[in-house]
C-alpha cells in the first residue's frame, strides 16, 4: 500500500523506510497530527499558524530533511517535513475509547447538528438545555481528551453518562488540546465544528460553575452536588473523586538529611495503621534499595528516583490507598511533577520538615555532612548541591524544638481537618 499524502492516512500501518530520525512527540502534538490528517482542522492540513510545530522539531526537520513521528507503542504515525507538511503513515489504534475517535467522514450525513466542545463534564442545567435543543436537531458532544480539566477517561465516561439523557446525541472523542492563545483556540474550535457539520451551542455555563461542583465533591456537599450534576454524571465523578476519607492520598515528606522527616513519617504511619485506610510506606532509603539500586546521586539520577517514588505513590492513590513518602526530594520541579501525577486521581499533602542545616549537621551520626564538607561526598544536598525550599508546602515542621509526637500530631490534625481521616478514626 502506498503512502498517503496530505489529509488521508492508510487504514493499516505500512512498512516504513526510516528516511528521517524517529521522534516521540508529546501527546498534544500527536493529537494535532491526528486532527490535521483526519480533516477535523480543515482547511488546515499541515503544521503552521494556529497549529505550530515545536521549535526543536522544526529545527530537526530542517537539519534532517524531515522527522518521523512515532507513538508510545512504537508505531510510525507520520512524517513531518521542514515546511510543516505531513505524510500520514498509520491510523492511531491505541488508547481508551479509540472507537469514539471518529473522523468527520465517519459520521452519518445530517442536515444540521448542534455541536458542543467539552473539556469538563456537563452540568445538570446544560444537560437539560441540550435535551430540549435535541428536539429540533441532533447533538454532537465532542470531548477534548488532551489535557482536559479532569482525567480524560473519567471525562469521556461522564459525558457518555450525561448523553443518555439527551435524545439523538452522539459522543466523539478528539485529541484536541486547548491553546493558551484564546483567539487561536476559538478559531480551531470553530474549524472542528465546521468540519463535523455542527453549529455551536450557546447554552454552556461558565467554568466557575464547574469549579463549584469540584469543590462540592471535595467537601462532600450532597445538596450542591444534586443541584449542579445529574445523577448519572455524579455517579461517574464519585468513582473518580470520592469523599476525602475514601480518596487516595500521598503524604509527601521532604527535607534535608537528618531533618527528622523519616522519624515523623514513621510516627504518622503508626497512627494511620490504627485507621481503616490501606497504608504503603515509601521511605527514601528503602526506595533506593528496592526501586533505584542502579542509580547514582547526580541530579538526573535523583530526579529519576523521586519520579519513580511518585509514580508508585500515584498508583497507590489511584487505587484508594494512602502512600507515605519520605525522600529528600530537593528540587521543586520534581516535586511539582510528583504532585501532577498524584493529583490526576488522588490528593497530595506536602510536608516540609524545615529543620535548619546546622541542626541537621549536629545530629549527623554517620558523618556524611562532615565528609561532604571535606569533599569526600559529591552532590550532597545542603553542602555541594542545593535544596530548593518548598513554596507550596501544606504543613511546615521544624523539629529543632518540636517533639516527634508534636510533629506527628501536626500532620495528623491537618489530615483530620482536611477530611482525609474519617470522623470515627479522628475521634478514636
Amino acid at each position: 500500500m502506498p503512502r498517503s499524502a496530505g489529509r488521508g492516512v492508510p487504514d493499516s500501518p505500512v512498512v516504513v523506510e526510516e528516511r528521517f530520525p524517529p521522534v516521540h512527540p508529546s501527546a498534544r502534538m500527536l493529537g494535532d497530527v491526528e486532527l490535521l490528517l483526519s480533516g477535523a482542522f480543515a482547511p488546515r492540513t499541515a503544521f503552521g499558524g494556529d497549529v505550530p510545530l515545536d521549535d526543536d522539531l522544526r529545527a530537526l526537520a530542517a537539519a534532517q530533511g524531515g522527522v518521523l513521528l512515532v507513538d508510545d507503542e512504537g508505531t510510525a504515525v507520520a512524517e513531518v517535513h521542514p515546511d510543516g507538511s505531513l505524510q500520514g503513515l498509520a491510523q492511531p489504534s491505541w488508547g481508551s475509547f479509540r472507537s469514539l475517535h471518529l473522523r468527520p467522514a465517519d459520521l452519518a450525513p445530517a442536515a444540521g447538528r448542534i455541536g458542543v466542545l467539552l473539556h469538563r463534564p456537563l452540568l445538570r442545567e446544560e444537560v437539560d438545555a441540550l435535551a430540549g435543543a435535541a428536539e429540533d436537531e441532533p447533538v454532537l458532544l465532542i470531548v477534548r481528551t488532551i489535557e482536559p480539566s479532569i482525567p480524560s477517561d473519567v471525562l469521556v465516561r461522564a459525558v457518555m453518562a450525561a448523553a443518555r439523557a439527551v435524545p439523538r446525541s452522539q459522543v466523539v472523542a478528539l485529541p484536541f488540546a486547548r491553546r493558551q492563545d484564546a483567539e487561536a483556540d476559538a478559531r480551531l474550535a470553530q474549524a472542528v465544528l465546521d468540519s463535523y457539520g455542527a453549529t455551536g451551542f450557546d447554552g454552556m455555563a461558565p467554568d466557575t460553575v464547574w469549579s463549584r461542583a469540584e469543590a462540592a465533591l471535595d467537601e462532600d456537599d450532597p445538596e450542591t452536588l444534586a443541584s449542579l450534576l445529574d445523577p448519572s454524571t455524579l455517579r461517574v465523578l464519585r468513582g473518580w473523586r470520592p469523599p476525602r476519607a475514601q480518596r487516595g492520598l500521598v503524604v509527601f515528606f521532604t527535607g534535608l538529611s537528618g531533618s527528622g522527616k523519616s522519624t515523623v513519617a514513621r510516627g504518622l504511619v503508626d497512627r494511620l495503621h490504627e485507621t481503616d485506610r490501606s497504608v504503603t510506606v515509601l521511605d527514601g532509603d528503602v526506595a533506593r534499595r528496592m526501586l533505584s539500586s542502579g542509580l547514582g546521586f547526580s541530579r538526573e539520577d535523583r530526579d529519576l528516583n523521586i519520579r519513580r517514588l511518585g509514580w508508585v505513590g500515584a498508583e497507590v492513590a489511584r487505587h484508594g490507598g494512602v502512600a507515605v513518602l519520605a525522600p529528600i526530594a530537593p528540587f521543586a520541579s520534581t516535586r511539582a511533577e510528583v504532585r501532577r501525577m498524584v493529583e490526576a486521581h488522588g490528593d497530595l499533602v506536602l510536608v516540609w520538615v524545615s529543620t535548619p542545616l546546622s541542626e541537621c549537621e549536629r545530629r549527623d551520626r554517620k558523618g556524611l555532612y562532615a565528609a561532604a564538607r571535606r569533599g569526600e561526598v559529591a552532590e550532597f544536598t545542603g553542602i555541594s548541591s542545593p535544596y530548593e525550599e518548598p513554596t507550596d508546602a501544606d504543613v511546615v515542621l521544624d523539629t529543632t524544638t518540636m517533639s516527634v509526637d508534636s510533629a506527628v500530631s501536626s500532620v495528623w490534625e491537618h489530615l483530620r481537618a482536611g477530611g482525609w481521616i474519617s470522623r470515627s478514626d479522628a475521634d478514636a
